[in-house]
């Protein structure tokens, strides 16, 4: 059976609940496809994505690295691609800073992020870094959106039942700059 991230998220809620209604510590979460290395990059890569911040929690506050888990499990063609790009990670981090990104400080992780976060500005020899840490982020952002915890963030109020639906006010249709 394959779920969507939000029937993952209720089935997991629903295990907490019986969980702490037995009174019974939930185990620890084991990923099933990264390695404990993999899983400790991951967890560090997507809380600088997504802090934690005054309005919500972080990335791992909402259970992304275990979304990312599962979305990697269940669609294997990503496989490879996060693991070379976890590796390059890793990598470039050892030749800048002679260590792994989850041991270098923060100011270095981030001095590796800005390399490759803005496709536009980064160097020719960083493609792939910049390619897998693109996918990355979309993935921690969809992991992180479609949570109670990211919808909350969101404001999102839709969902809710409009009694009478006047059209698009007209300070957004002008912002927007379309007319009738």
């Amino acid at each position: 059976m394959v779920w969507t991230p939000a029937e993952a998220e209720q089935a997991g809620t629903r295990a907490r609940q019986a969980t702490a209604a037995t009174g019974a510590k939930p185990a620890a979460f084991k990923p099933k496809f990264f390695t404990a290395h993999e899983y400790a990059t991951v967890t560090v890569l997507v809380d600088l994505i997504i802090p934690r911040d005054e309005r919500s929690g972080s990335a791992t506050d909402a259970g992304v690295p275990r979304f990312m888990d599962f979305m990697m499990i269940d669609d294997p063609r990503r496989q490879t691609a996060m693991r070379g790009g976890l590796a390059l990670i890793d990598r470039l981090c050892e030749q800048r800073f002679g260590t792994r990104f989850v041991a270098c400080m923060d100011a270095e992780r981030r001095q590796i992020l800005d390399a490759i976060a803005f496709p536009n500005t980064a160097p020719k020899s960083l493609r792939q870094a910049v390619a897998f840490f693109t996918s990355f982020r979309d993935l921690t952002a969809s992991g992180f959106w479609t949570t109670k915890m990211g919808i909350k963030d969101l404001q999102y109020q839709g969902n809710t039942f409009v009694a009478e639906w006047n059209g698009c006010p007209d300070e957004a249709v002008r912002k927007l700059g379309v007319a009738d």
